[in-house]
């Protein structure tokens, strides 16, 4: 793969935004978010919303951050900073999420402003513990995504937002319409979660084309953070001036090569892993 470029010592790099929680197991959420973006040679700048309590074996509780310090946050960064992409994760409350989406469109953060927007519509843990309050995912629908450059939701986030289980390649071109539908400019429905075949295949449909992207499926427990790292790495590339197929396509071989240098932790998950890259120098392929 055509890795991006990292900035020799002393130059300023690309910047992006995360918007999303901590884990305090490091895996997912801020802390995967950072990781990628620093190896795809991004300043990663973040807007705390949420902080968890979490392990390897699940999240056992999470506080909110107030939604002025939320939107706060990402104000002042894109004020001084300036930022080429941002993306959001883990936003756990209508409040958080309204808030996220009024700076956002005072920024000129999302699909009508300049800065792409990466809606990762983290709803739930990998284990199934609950992330979102339940009556956020309409500000989900009809908030959050209508803001997306691109959204990315694994199988359980598309069932929760559109109602549609995804079992087959027909079952998901009618996800990604329904996704599309709602607003953003690229729905993703990602083939992860879908065991069926030993072809993991995300579908990138833009109201008009659909393009899949196949990849192996790797046979591994330690995915945590799996989903954070794709929309990490789709910043990532948008911010260094991909467009959307492209910023997705790098971002699927990048999640891969993570997948393949995964790692256990824990009694549990272990994470998804960007630091295969440190074994490759600064323009490693």
């Amino acid at each position: 793969m055509q890795l991006l470029p990292l900035t020799p010592n002393g130059q300023t790099p690309v910047r992006a935004l995360t918007i999303a929680g901590t884990d305090s197991g490091g895996g997912a959420g801020i802390q995967a978010d950072s990781r990628t973006m620093a190896l795809c040679g991004v300043h990663a700048c973040v807007a705390v919303a949420a902080v968890t309590v979490q392990n390897t074996l699940g999240v056992s509780a999470f506080h909110e951050i107030p939604p002025e310090i939320v939107a706060g946050q990402v104000r002042t960064v894109v004020s001084d900073i300036g930022i080429g992409a941002a993306k959001t994760g883990m936003l756990a409350s209508t409040a958080i999420i309204e808030a996220v989406a009024g700076v956002c469109r005072e920024v000129g953060i999302g699909r009508d402003g300049e800065i792409p927007l990466v809606v990762d519509p983290v709803a739930a843990s990998m284990h199934g513990d609950p992330l979102l309050h339940a009556e956020a995912l309409d500000a989900v629908r009809h908030t959050l995504i209508p803001l997306a450059t691109v959204v990315t939701p694994n199988l359980d986030e598309v069932r929760l937002i559109t109602g549609l289980d995804v079992v087959d390649d027909r079952s998901a071109r009618k996800a990604a319409e329904a996704l599309h539908a709602l607003g953003p400019r690229w729905a993703i429905v990602k083939g992860g979660h879908l065991r069926s075949s030993e072809q993991s295949t995300d579908l990138l449909f833009d109201g008009e084309t659909f393009h899949e992207l196949p990849a192996k499926r790797i046979a591994t427990g330690n995915d945590h953070g799996g989903g954070d790292t794709l929309a990490a790495a789709i910043a990532s590339a948008l911010a260094h001036g991909y467009s959307v197929p492209d910023a997705v396509a790098f971002a699927k071989e990048w999640t891969f090569r993570c997948l393949e240098a995964s790692y256990d932790l824990g009694a549990g998950h272990g994470p998804v892993s960007p630091l295969w890259r440190l074994h490759l120098g600064i323009s490693g392929s």
